[in-house]
């Protein structure tokens, strides 16, 4: 079963749920608007970053979505959230998603370095089948960074999304499944020297 209250981290990164206090952290790094471009929510919105702050604290409580803070080790500074979502016990499987980095952190690896703590997670603890991702048909980088991790591409939800900017997404899927973590696994491994 998903704990809502569990703390993933490594020597780059930590991973822990949300709380009210980060909120003015958040502030700091989400002033940039061309970084929402791909979102949902326009965070540089002050109001629109309240809501979503208090949205996470909500899902996390009511065991919908754990929204973490992501948090780079060496500076000891928020940088970004993630979350898992759309578990479903039953059926085996997880959604990782909701993602974003703060944007001096953009092309530094350390994405990969919360990837492989989400799945290792979901594969090593969890036992489940299946991890799901999704993002903006249009975000070759997150497409790119998904395949690159070994995610395997699935298919195009139509018009699927109402995006900020009152843009319909196109949504695409990708997956990577129980047997092929061992293969994942070795490739973070050996590009990162991970454990």
């Amino acid at each position: 079963m998903l704990n809502f209250e569990k703390i993933l981290e490594n020597t780059i990164v930590m991973l822990r749920p949300i709380t009210q206090n980060d909120i003015l952290e958040f502030k700091k790094i989400t002033t940039n608007k061309n970084l929402w471009y791909y979102f949902t929510s326009d965070l540089s919105d002050e109001n629109e970053l309240y809501n979503w702050v208090y949205n996470a604290i909500s899902d996390n409580k009511n065991k919908i979505r754990l929204a973490f803070a992501i948090i780079f080790k060496p500076e000891n500074k928020i940088i970004g959230s993630t979350s898992f979502g759309n578990f479903s016990h039953n059926d085996s499987r997880i959604e990782i998603g909701w993602t974003w980095l703060a944007s001096d952190f953009h092309g530094k690896g350390i994405n990969d370095y919360i990837k492989y703590l989400m799945l290792k997670y979901c594969f090593e603890e969890l036992n489940l089948k299946r991890v799901e991702f999704k993002t903006d048909v249009l975000n070759l980088f997150a497409r790119n960074a998904l395949k690159r991790i070994g995610a395997v591409e699935e298919g195009v939800l139509r018009s699927h999304t109402l995006m900020t900017n009152n843009r319909r997404r196109e949504t695409i899927y990708y997956s990577i499944l129980e047997n092929e973590w061992p293969n994942v696994k070795d490739c973070f491994l050996t590009k990162y020297n991970l454990k």
